[in-house]
């Protein structure tokens, strides 16, 4: 089984969400139908980046090196300044 990181960016502030799944789409439906009471205020969302690991123990590594990457130069390259 694969599992996923992935960035969206809200629509309505601009701001972005960092997470890992098994189901990508699946997870974007999830925050953008309002279920995610973290996410629920900032609705609609839009996926900008994900990227594939082999393990969920390797996503969730990523997913922490990129959140500490937030806001840095590091995080602008790898979303390509969007």
């Amino acid at each position: 089984m694969s599992y996923y990181v992935y960035i969206l960016k809200s629509l309505k502030d601009s701001k972005y969400y960092i997470g890992s799944t098994s189901d990508v789409m699946a997870r974007l439906q999830f925050h953008n139908s309002g279920l995610q009471r973290s996410t629920r205020s900032r609705i609609p969302f839009e996926l900008i980046l994900f990227e594939i690991y082999s393990s969920k123990e390797e996503a969730l590594k990523r997913e922490k090196q990129i959140k500490n990457w937030k806001g840095g130069e590091g995080f602008k390259r790898l979303i390509g300044g969007k």
